[in-house]
């Protein structure tokens, strides 16, 4: 399933996201050398609707052409099938950013096979580019709270979410052997995303350490995922006013990162539901009125709480979530620690 190389051609260079299928068969590993080692790790395309990534690693590479590589690259091509079709995943797979855990399928084995070549070549950094598909600042997550992951984190964005769940994305499996993080760069073909982002990259490509000043800390918002929520499948919902099972209100996107007031009106359902949507924490445990209550079939906010990642794109939300939950999170709580038995967020 995964192949490996050594260049890309000027042709596969040319190509936007949704043709490389016309010249790579599938997930591929490349690796680029450069003036110095240990290789900088991207991840690009592990959903196949998330362009900036891919458009990063033109924009990199163009830079450098006739040049050798201030640092060694390793780029982690994933998901060309979905690419084509400009889909996060097809129907007959996973979602390759869920994988990374320790699974049986061979999307599993491969991600742990890419994990264990990077591992034994020694990584400086990892870096995993997505898009959103709500209306988002950009951003940067990290799974670890050491001074070189909020280093990473820092050099990309003020706004930083921490997040343990869910457990089989990039991320959290680089986390392990190398500072890694995940930028969010905005929606798809976001033209300033993907600047600020090939910025960073090249930024980190010339570091020759990743050392954090002082009271970096001081200088980042840190926010905390608290809860995902879903809308259970036997339930129609929209955003646009048409009949369904729940209703949004419209523009309910444009509430990501905005602190919420306790009794914001966000939907109401056509008949009487006590709880439409699932909400869990990161215990898998059910906490749907500690953040919400149904008053006359609507839909309120039952405390203050902040959003992240809510769409209206109906595909992403059945195959994943509508949005998480975030609180502010103050860095000597320390990092968080699960039970071996919570669930995955999957």
């Amino acid at each position: 399933m995964l192949k490996i190389i050594n260049e890309l051609s000027d042709k596969v260079l040319s190509l936007p996201a949704h043709r490389l299928h016309e010249e790579l068969s599938g997930p591929t590993l490349v690796h680029l050398k450069g003036k110095k080692d240990p290789a900088l790790f991207l991840s690009v395309l592990l959903h196949g609707n998330e362009n900036s990534g891919w458009e990063v690693v033109k924009n990199i590479l163009a830079k450098y052409q006739g040049q050798t590589l201030p640092r060694s690259l390793s780029i982690f091509i994933g998901n060309v099938k979905a690419a084509r079709y400009k889909k996060r995943k097809l129907e007959t797979q996973p979602d390759f950013n869920r994988v990374w855990n320790n699974g049986t399928e061979p999307e599993n084995l491969m991600m742990q096979s890419v994990l264990k070549i990077m591992q034994e070549r020694d990584i400086f950094a990892s870096i995993d580019i997505h898009n959103n598909n709500g209306l988002n600042p950009h951003y940067a997550c990290i799974n670890k709270l050491g001074k070189k992951y909020l280093k990473l984190a820092r050099e990309f964005s003020r706004m930083v979410i921490y997040f343990i769940r869910p457990t089989g994305v990039q991320s959290l499996a680089f986390a392990k052997i190398c500072p890694a993080v995940t930028l969010e760069c905005g929606q798809p073909g976001d033209e300033y995303g993907i600047q600020i982002t090939t910025d960073f990259v090249d930024k980190i490509l010339q570091l020759d350490s990743i050392e954090a000043d002082e009271g970096i800390e001081e200088t980042i918002d840190l926010y905390h995922t608290v809860g995902i929520i879903k809308i259970p499948n036997e339930y129609s919902f929209c955003f646009n006013g048409e009949k369904a099972d729940i209703e949004f209100i419209k523009g309910v996107e444009k509430l990501n990162f905005e602190e919420i007031n306790s009794d914001t009106l966000l939907g109401e359902t056509r008949k009487e539901l006590s709880k439409p949507l699932i909400v869990l924490d990161e215990e898998g445990q059910d906490i749907f009125d500690n953040y919400f209550y149904i008053k006359d079939n609507k839909i309120y906010s039952k405390t203050r709480l902040v959003p992240a990642m809510l769409t209206t794109d109906i595909d992403i939300i059945k195959q994943d979530c509508l949005c998480y939950l975030m609180e502010r999170y103050d860095i000597s709580q320390g990092e968080k620690i699960l039970s071996d038995d919570s669930p995955l967020w999957s």
